[in-house]
């Protein structure tokens, strides 16, 4: 315990948010990553696991480009240079979506401006700032099978997680899971449950900094750290 303690008070918050989302993801899944740190959560996949990265602005088995082996040409959604993975392709924005749509994207790891005890996530704007754009993100809600929000657990010391989202919504009831440094949330018919808890913090560090209603699992571990 104290070993492991040690390890995690080693690590940032986005390094301990990246390994713990990494063992959500199977062999064999169809992930989605959306900017920021959702794209650190590869590095931290078990050997033994091989994920495909689609990327809806048309690629099929995305992957970091090598250093110095940038191409200009080649770009994740965000713009980011990126490379194609052997096997992978480039593919269409129409079969991109229809991808997404069809619901053949098992997962997509996404960081968000706020999310709701209900499972409904703002992520896109905020009112007076200049926004590049929606991108693919109110597709990617709807159309994938699971919807795992990965973030920190406060933005300068300002709660994330709300009763209810305030700035303009991205979706509704979409998210399934929420991590953060601190703890994982389950998103549930009920209301958000904690099944995890980082031995760093308590439930009362959790509650000051959350303002949404939850109740603590039965079966709370302690946080998973791949």
């Amino acid at each position: 315990m104290g070993e492991a303690l040690n390890a995690l008070e080693a690590r940032s918050a986005k390094e301990i948010i990246a390994r713990r989302t990494a063992l959500e993801l199977k062999d064999g899944m169809v992930v989605n990553l959306g900017i920021g740190l959702p794209t650190l959560v590869p590095q931290y996949l078990p050997a033994d696991i091989r994920v495909t990265i689609q990327s809806e602005n048309g690629v099929i088995g995305l992957d970091k480009a090598p250093e110095g082996a940038q191409h200009a040409y080649v770009t994740d959604a965000s713009g980011k240079t990126a490379a194609v993975s052997t096997g992978g392709a480039f593919i269409d924005s129409v079969t991109s979506f229809g991808l997404i749509r069809g619901g053949h994207v098992d997962v997509t790891i996404l960081g968000s401006l706020q999310v709701d005890q209900e499972g409904s996530l703002a992520n896109w704007m905020i009112p007076g700032k200049k926004t590049p754009g929606m991108g693919g993100a109110m597709d990617l809600l709807v159309g994938v099978r699971q919807v795992i929000v990965a973030m920190e657990h406060t933005a300068r010391g300002i709660p994330k997680i709300l009763k209810k989202c305030t700035l303009p919504l991205t979706a509704v009831h979409c998210v399934t899971k929420i991590i953060t440094e601190m703890c994982v949330f389950e998103v549930t018919d009920a209301g958000l449950v904690m099944t995890e808890l980082n031995p760093q913090y308590t439930i009362a560090d959790v509650q000051a900094v959350t303002e949404a209603d939850f109740t603590i699992s039965d079966y709370l571990t302690e946080m998973k750290i791949a």
